[in-house]
C-alpha cells in the first residue's frame, strides 16, 4: 500500500462506497488532507477507518466510535479511551445477551410450531389412508 491513497482506493480497500468515506469525513470521523483538491488518505487515516469499521462490525453507533477514537487523540496514554471503550463494550454485551435470549425464545417457539405442524401432517396422512 502506498503512503497515500485516493478515496477510490480507500473505498475499494474497505469494500464500501466513496459516499460512505465522504460521510465519515462530514461527521468528523476522519479529516484527510487534500492535494490538488483531492482527498489523500495517510496510513493514520486508514488506521482510523479500520477502527471505525471494526466498531460498526460490533454494533457501536458512529457517535460512540467517534468518541472512542477522539479520546485517544486527547489522551495519548490511551487510559481514557480504554475506560470508555470498556464501558461501551459492556453496554453492548448486555444488548447482545438480550438479543440472544430473544432469539433463543423465538427459536423455541418456532420449534414448537414445527412440531405441531408435523404432528398434524402425520395425523392428516393417517386419516387419508
Amino acid at each position: 500500500m502506498a503512503d497515500f491513497l485516493s478515496i477510490a482506493e480507500v473505498a475499494e480497500h474497505f469494500d464500501v462506497s466513496q459516499r460512505t468515506i465522504r460521510y465519515y469525513e462530514e461527521i468528523g470521523l476522519i479529516d484527510p488532507p487534500r492535494q490538488n483538491k483531492r482527498r489523500i488518505f495517510s496510513p493514520a487515516d486508514m488506521t482510523r477507518l479500520s477502527l471505525v469499521f471494526r466498531g460498526k462490525k460490533y454494533g457501536f453507533q458512529l457517535d460512540e466510535i467517534k468518541d472512542m477514537v477522539e479520546l485517544f487523540e486527547k489522551d495519548p496514554s490511551g487510559v481514557k479511551q480504554l475506560e470508555r471503550t470498556i464501558g461501551y463494550g459492556k453496554k453492548k454485551m448486555l444488548e447482545v445477551d438480550a438479543r440472544i435470549r430473544e432469539l433463543e425464545q423465538l427459536k423455541a417457539e418456532m420449534n414448537d410450531w414445527l412440531n405441531k405442524f408435523e404432528e398434524e401432517l402425520i395425523k392428516r396422512k393417517g386419516d387419508s389412508l
